[in-house]
């Protein structure tokens, strides 16, 4: 029996007649089986490789085969964007077999969620976020609305697992499963995992079901896809080269800042090219209007964040361009993939590149993707936040909680994160010190000082794992425009400054700093806005390779003539490496030393903080440091101290952990084992310094 005939009847016939699909894809047709036999799921295929389809399919299946009634399916997705865009498509496919989806999220209408509290869909459409709302919600009745659930989706589970927001999602399912009272089947999708078994093991938490991976082919194959390397050196010199090239076709411009999106988007659209821009600082509105008018448009170009990395439908794409380089080999394999989704057409992408350092970046990230590498997802390590953030939301959850039933609740999360019972135990008799918790009859309950932290708005605090930056609204008019981070506003010689957003300028005319608005008007030159936290760590297979494409690697068929002269004179300056040791470069005049140990930013974060007393300096690539050579390799050897607790600054629900608590999780967090040893075990050659070859 094939897949497609083990699929409801009336599945069937929906497939066949209201889809007109003769086949199903691979990956769809070998998920039918393990999804209808309630095995916990990971589905791995490129980006538009079917993996919604994949589990929908089999799980419509399953609720007319076992007439499922009552809110039976979550579907969970990073971005509102994702949501909004996957909501017509499930509406569709559960409309067909007479069943109904619903969307719930921050935009989404109070009298719309007041409907779907009083009559629960067959599948909601939701984040984590969301999911935490509803389960702190007095106006949820928690047993009715989940008491049915079967099956949980995690849509782009690798956006999720890799930061804290996986570990809340983690934590949310396992509250869920517990109220449904049933051991929850869980379905991953993804397109780019480097470490599937560990990821779906992640997923299942405390499930029993049997697991599987189903990734039919192998995602990302170079012999695949049209990709080339070049060399522009500006911005403004890209925008006149993506001008030029492939006129008449769509484009979509991936840059890895807000305020590159906005640069290149004003570059753009001086050269006359029909531009628009998405981003996650723009208003929901404006991001709708963009790429609902990119996806009618032929001969245009959308320059974007990776908000547009997650398969949000922008149409039918020709090409994708990349400016200088992803910080991970995952994320241009999302990007390839909007690409070739034609009959007849190749994935494709042109890199074009602004500066020295970011073509060494994307060349060593082609070789990687050359050779087959993925990265691996892994959850942060230590989320003791996540112990205090879940017992507060666990409280207004209960209306308070005993401590035996405070470890029920816990168990799976404490289990699944490595969390020793007496850290946990730690962190409550530390809340309850503090008077962020109160204890009254062995009841635990919200203290004064719990209140005050996280009561503002109905507890809204407590629904998220992460902190937002501050930002400021900007309207023109009555119409908002998006958000800025506040240093957008500094002032030039007393004038108000001019901002860029949506790709165009606007003059600010007033800031209310206590409302957190501001009000603008077009501007005719460019301006330029901020934000903050843009900025992303390079892992150490990465650096190395950038350190093997400086000692003569890479896929210089990839390259273009500009990017090829640009590292061969790069290979020629550099004193940076050695065939066969790490590179220290000597200034004695300066009584500097370059430590070029192309690490990472944890790695090098890690042995620098053994070199204290050096007033040390690293960034990805090197470390910088006063003394001499000799003494700063000794003394990063002998160390074994893991990263400074303070390079990662701030984080929420930092309050509720003890000193010493805190101070282990955020050492943990800037650590990587294994890149600084293999820098303290590595051989060095000293050179003297004459000239930076940064």
């Amino acid at each position: 029996m094939t897949g497609l005939e083990r699929l409801h009847p009336s599945v069937q016939h929906h497939v066949v007649n209201s889809l007109g699909w003769r086949e199903l894809r691979p990956l769809q047709d070998e998920a039918i089986a393990p999804v209808l036999d309630g095995v916990n799921c990971l589905l791995l295929a490129p980006t538009a490789g079917g993996k919604t389809e994949a589990a929908i399919l089999p799980v419509l299946s399953k609720i007319m085969q076992e007439d499922w009634r009552g809110l039976s399916v979550l579907y969970v997705c990073p971005i509102r964007a994702l949501l909004n865009n996957l909501n017509d498509r499930l509406s569709f496919y559960t409309g067909l077999v007479g069943r109904n989806c619903g969307l719930w999220h921050g935009d989404v209408a109070q009298a719309v969620k007041s409907r779907i509290l009083d009559e629960p869909p067959d599948l909601l459409l939701t984040t984590p976020e969301s999911l935490e709302a509803l389960l702190v919600s007095r106006r949820t009745d928690r047993a009715y609305f989940f008491g049915h659930l079967k099956v949980v989706i995690v849509d782009e589970i690798h956006a999720f697992a890799g930061d804290d927001r996986g570990w809340h999602l983690f934590a949310v399912v396992e509250r869920i499963r517990k109220l449904a009272g049933v051991d929850l089947q869980r379905i991953g999708l993804s397109a780019t995992v480097g470490n599937p078994e560990r990821l779906l093991q992640w997923l299942c938490g405390s499930s029993e079901r049997q697991r599987a991976v189903i990734a039919p082919g192998r995602p990302g194959a170079a012999a695949d896809a049209e990709v080339t390397l070049d060399y522009v050196g500006s911005l403004e010199n890209a925008a006149h080269v993506l001008r030029v090239l492939h006129q008449g076709e769509k484009r979509l411009v991936f840059c890895d800042s807000r305020s590159r999106t906005e640069e290149l988007a004003t570059h753009l659209r001086a050269e006359g090219v029909r531009t628009f821009v998405s981003h996650s600082s723009l208003s929901a509105e404006q991001r709708r209007d963009a790429e609902a008018a990119f996806r009618d448009q032929r001969d245009c170009v959308i320059v974007a964040t990776s908000t547009l990395e997650l398969g949000i439908d922008v149409g039918d794409l020709d090409r994708v361009v990349q400016i200088d380089a992803p910080s991970t080999v995952s994320s241009f394999l999302q990007r390839l993939g909007r690409t070739g989704r034609r009959p007849g057409t190749r994935r494709n992408c042109l890199f074009l590149t602004t500066s020295r350092d970011s073509l060494l970046r994307a060349a060593a990230l082609l070789e990687l993707w050359r050779d087959g590498y993925v990265d691996p997802t892994e959850p942060p390590p230590s989320p003791f936040h996540l112990v205090a953030q879940q017992t507060l939301a666990l409280i207004l959850q209960q209306g308070g909680i005993g401590r035996r039933a405070w470890h029920e609740w816990t168990a799976a999360v404490l289990a699944a994160a490595r969390i020793d019972a007496a850290i946990a135990a730690a962190i409550l008799d530390h809340m309850l010190a503090a008077g962020i918790l109160f204890e009254d009859s062995g009841i635990l309950g919200v203290g004064p000082e719990g209140e005050r932290l996280f009561g503002a708005k109905n507890y809204m605090a407590l629904l998220s794992i992460f902190d937002s930056p501050p930002v400021f609204t900007v309207f023109w008019g009555p119409k908002d425009i998006g958000c800025v981070h506040p240093i957008s506003f500094r002032r030039n010689n007393g004038e108000l400054p001019i901002l860029s957003l949506g790709g165009r300028s606007w003059t600010v005319r007033h800031v209310d700093w206590d409302r957190q608005t501001a009000q603008v008007a077009p501007a005719e030159h460019g301006g330029r806005s901020r934000w903050l936290g843009e900025s992303q760590p390079l892992r150490f297979e990465l650096c190395q390779a950038v350190r093997r494409v400086l000692l003569g690697s890479g896929p210089c068929e990839l390259w273009s003539r500009r990017a090829a002269t640009e590292i061969g004179r790069a290979r020629h300056e550099t004193m940076a490496v050695s065939e066969d040791a790490l590179v220290i470069q000597r200034d004695s005049s300066r009584g500097r030393t370059i430590w070029w140990t192309f690490a990472g930013l944890l790695g090098n974060a890690q042995v620098a903080n053994a070199l204290a007393r050096h007033q040390p300096y690293f960034d990805n690539f090197a470390i910088t440091m006063s003394g001499g050579a000799d003494l700063c390799v000794a003394t990063a050897r002998e160390s074994q101290s893991p990263g400074p607790a303070s390079a990662i600054g701030e984080f929420k629900f930092q309050e509720c952990l003890p000193p010493k608590v805190r101070a282990a999780m955020q050492a943990e967090r800037v650590a990587d084992h294994e890149a600084a040893a293999f820098v303290r075990r590595s051989q060095v050659v000293v050179r003297e310094y004459t000239r930076s070859s940064r």
